[in-house]
């Protein structure tokens, strides 16, 4: 009865690590480019009562007796599916379709990837992000720039004065694997050991990288639908564990009470 306390409990802490994850997917259901989390679980170690396939005077036991001892939080990953496209008319929105990050520099010299293409212009022309971010690969606006194009493949053209002018591609980073990378929040990740390094100065549209929507952003890729259900599960596997504790407590007094 003690081992079925511990189990209830590490569910109930489990399923509490599920809520969070789940009130932090919903939060961010509106925010430009995020990738919403996914728990996966998996379960504790055994007591083996009976070995499955060990000897008895009877013969081989079949299948065992082993006893779980509750269940823990593997991993919560993020899913990089495609979010939908949201049109701004803004000339310096970016959305990727497809695989692919923007990469920008952080005030302490780091790098820092990025989907959120919602970039700005300085006061010296360069590209940042809203949070003064300058992006890397992508050239500065020259004042008196009155129109911006964006093709998908990156190629970047303006007009000053009346007169166009053609400038360095848009390059994009990708990670082999980006379920890896940290995120450090304001829709910025860094990479770790898992994610691998990235791979830098790709061309949209090419070696499996995505293409540029200019004037579009990525919206967000959490379903409510989803979330709500995942909701109620947690719920009703919370309220299960936690009547098992309960249950585990009375059967533990009417053992007590025999000793009476």
């Amino acid at each position: 009865m003690e081992r079925a306390l511990w189990s209830a409990v590490s569910g109930m802490k489990a399923q509490e690590l599920s809520l969070d994850s789940i009130s932090n997917n919903l939060a961010n259901i509106n925010t430009t480019s995020f990738k919403a989390s996914r728990i996966n679980f998996q379960d504790m170690l055994y007591s083996a009562i009976s070995t499955p396939g060990a000897t008895s005077g009877e013969g081989e036991i079949p299948a065992g007796i082993q006893v779980g001892h509750g269940t823990r939080v593997s991993g919560i990953a993020k899913q990089f599916q495609q979010g939908s496209l949201i049109q701004t008319g803004a000339n310096l929105d970016l959305a990727i379709e497809g695989e692919g990050m923007f990469e920008v520099t952080l005030p302490d010299g780091s790098r820092a990837y990025t989907r959120d293409g919602s970039f700005k212009l300085s006061s010296t022309g360069e590209v940042v992000t809203s949070d003064g971010y300058k992006l890397v690969g992508f050239d500065s606006i020259d004042e008196g720039t009155t129109e911006i194009t964006i093709a998908p493949d990156g190629a970047l053209s303006t007009v000053v004065n009346g007169t166009a002018v053609t400038k360095s591609k848009i390059s994009l980073v990708r990670f082999i694997n980006p379920q890896g990378l940290r995120a450090i929040g304001r829709n910025l990740y860094q990479p770790t050991l898992s994610s691998g390094d990235a791979q830098t100065g790709l061309n949209p549209g090419e070696n499996g990288v995505g293409t540029l929507a200019q004037r579009n952003l990525e919206a967000s890729n959490v379903s409510a639908a989803e979330e709500l259900v995942s909701m109620i599960t947690t719920q009703r596997a919370y309220e299960a564990t936690s009547k098992a504790i309960q249950t585990s407590d009375e059967m533990m007094g009417i053992a007590n009470a025999l000793n009476r």
